[in-house]
């Protein structure tokens, strides 16, 4: 796993468009980030997060609401650098990750953990995507652009604009259940894990 984050705009970021833009891979993991705290501005903030161990990235966008106790542990244990809540989800995954445990399980027991609304995004080390839908208000599609198949959030709109405005020419568009985990796999065809 390669990751590239900052605390611009992709498009005040040349270096990261250049690095970014000779990357070939089959898989990648993007979090264009609206934060909903402006006291989350900072590096320690942005997301994807890498996991240390290099089984995953990992990004969440909307609320985890229940992240007080564990954070002051990991801030304690020198775990927790920044203010954003996706990094106590970050830290705890870290914990929970077994090999032998599906992913979508994985999310599905992190959302219960936390609660809130909260969309999920992991890129495992072997190039498997897996977007877990937990956030009503902004929800999960897959589709394809051309053979490419992605899976996004609706970019915090319920009217489709995410089709309308940004991939108009998607085909295959899907609506992912809500407190599930969708799956891509190494052609991108979506598939309902969990």
């Amino acid at each position: 796993l390669h990751g590239h984050r900052d605390i611009r705009a992709f498009r005040d970021d040349p270096e990261g468009r250049a690095l970014v833009g000779a990357a070939e891979t089959t898989a990648a993991l993007v979090h264009l980030r609206r934060p909903s705290k402006l006291s989350t501005l900072d590096l320690p903030d942005t997301q994807p997060f890498d996991d240390p161990a290099g089984r995953y990235s990992f990004s969440h966008n909307g609320d985890l609401r229940d992240t007080r106790a564990l954070r002051t542990t990991y801030r304690q244990a020198g775990r927790i650098h920044g203010r954003a809540d996706t990094e106590v989800g970050a830290r705890w995954l870290e914990d929970a990750w077994r090999e032998d445990e599906p992913v979508a399980h994985l999310l599905a027991t992190l959302h219960d953990r936390f609660g809130g609304r909260a969309n999920l995004a992991v890129l495992a080390a072997d190039g498997t995507p897996h977007h877990y839908a937990g956030n009503g208000e902004n929800p999960v599609f897959t589709f394809r652009l051309g053979r490419i198949g992605l899976a996004s959030t609706g970019v915090y709109s319920l009217d489709r604009s995410l089709f309308r405005f940004v991939a108009p020419r998607a085909t295959e568009r899907r609506l992912v259940r809500q407190r599930s985990t969708v799956v891509l796999d190494p052609n991108g065809s979506a598939a309902q894990a969990f």
